[in-house]
């Protein structure tokens, strides 16, 4: 069983960054596809953006292509995202979540992953 647990997340300026960090255990973690996803109210929760393991396959959502980083530390089992140039459009709970993925497939269907954290919120005012 794995366990996710986020932090980094908070109110925020357009225009700053964020760094959030999502901490593994209970896992091998090396073999675990890595996905933020985020849900803003009354809508559906989406990619943000997605690591495999090896971290030689990344895929992000179109909203956030060229604003966020995704970044994985197999040694300390941890999964970044760094979010720069934040827009009130951005304001969601963002959830870390794992695929089990020893075949560095990385799926971007959230309905692939299977472990998720409580979610961090992350508000940008205008």
């Amino acid at each position: 069983q794995v366990q996710l647990v986020e932090s980094g997340g908070g109110l925020v300026q357009a225009g700053d960054s964020l760094r959030l960090s999502c901490a593994a255990s209970g896992g091998t973690f090396i073999t675990y596809a890595m996905g933020w996803f985020r849900q803003a109210p009354g809508k559906e929760r989406v990619l943000v953006a997605a690591i495999s393991w090896s971290g030689r396959k990344i895929r992000y959502g179109d909203p956030v292509k060229g604003r966020f980083t995704i970044s994985r530390d197999n040694a300390k089992n941890t999964v970044h995202l760094q979010m720069n140039s934040l827009k009130p459009e951005d304001t969601a709970v963002y959830t870390c979540s794992a695929h089990l993925d020893p075949f560095d497939v990385l799926p971007v269907d959230q309905s692939a992953y299977n472990y998720w954290g409580q979610g961090t919120q992350v508000t940008v005012s205008s």
